[in-house]
């Protein structure tokens, strides 16, 4: 996906997610992340918004920390300063230099190629979250996710977050797990090899798996966030529980 895609998914979800925040009330608690209330979802998207914006804004290359408790705003007022973050996210991507040098922490053609898409993913992530805390009442699905979006984030995610050394999910003896989303063509298909080191990922089918986990693609990308239970499980189910205990990012 181009970098245009992926600026312009951050703004749709972002505004997807305060509209969603927004109904269902900064009491209400979001389903999807056990403890916490759409207060604690805006104070943490709002922050991440603006800790990315700051390396793509100001050209840092040194990582720093999330403020997850940089505002202590409440209701109305919360949700203003979400959807102001939320802004200047959007507009710094987009008036960006393509070859505007800063920190990032996976691999990408360019860090404005890796912010657009990190982001991208982290807040349609969230906006299931607030909308899950919305839906909780009526049941009602979220908004859909285009299976090519979906593959992107299902291979950022194997490919990138789970590659770095904070990946939790480990074995002591070597497992293969296969991913595979049914709708999205024959090459979104991965496979995992999970050892004592960070899980290696690479495209496509190599080997005998022990467990597959498959499914349409936007719901393997929501259940492999931890968001939804697993489409369809066929093998080891112990490998599939692997996952769900220690992928949390």
């Amino acid at each position: 996906m181009q970098i245009a895609e992926h600026i312009q998914i951050v703004d749709n979800e972002g505004q997807l997610l305060a509209a969603a925040a927004e109904e269902a009330g900064v009491d209400a608690k979001v389903s999807t992340c056990p403890g916490w209330q759409v207060r604690d979802l805006l104070r943490h998207q709002g922050a991440v918004h603006r800790w990315a914006t700051s390396y793509v804004a100001q050209g840092q290359l040194k990582p720093h920390g999330i403020d997850e408790h940089d505002t202590e705003l409440d209701g109305a007022d919360l949700l203003a300063w979400f959807r102001e973050g939320h802004r200047q996210l959007v507009d710094t991507l987009t008036n960006a230099r393509p070859d505007v040098d800063c920190w990032a922490f996976l691999p990408a053609p360019s860090p404005l190629a890796f912010w657009a898409r990190r982001q991208a993913h982290e807040t349609t992530v969230h906006r299931v979250d607030a909308q899950s805390a919305l839906n909780s009442a009526t049941h009602d699905e979220p908004a859909p996710i285009t299976p090519e979006f979906a593959v992107d984030g299902i291979d950022e995610l194997l490919t990138g977050f789970h590659a770095r050394g904070r990946s939790r999910v480990r074995s002591d003896a070597p497992r293969t797990l296969r991913v595979r989303a049914t709708d999205a063509g024959a090459d979104a298909v991965w496979t995992v090899r999970i050892t004592q080191d960070p899980p290696a990922t690479e495209r496509g089918v190599s080997g005998e798996a022990e467990c597959e986990l498959a499914g349409p693609a936007a719901r393997l990308y929501l259940a492999l966030w931890n968001r939804l239970p697993f489409p369809d499980v066929s093998g080891d189910s112990a490998l599939a529980a692997l996952w769900r205990e220690h992928s949390g990012v």
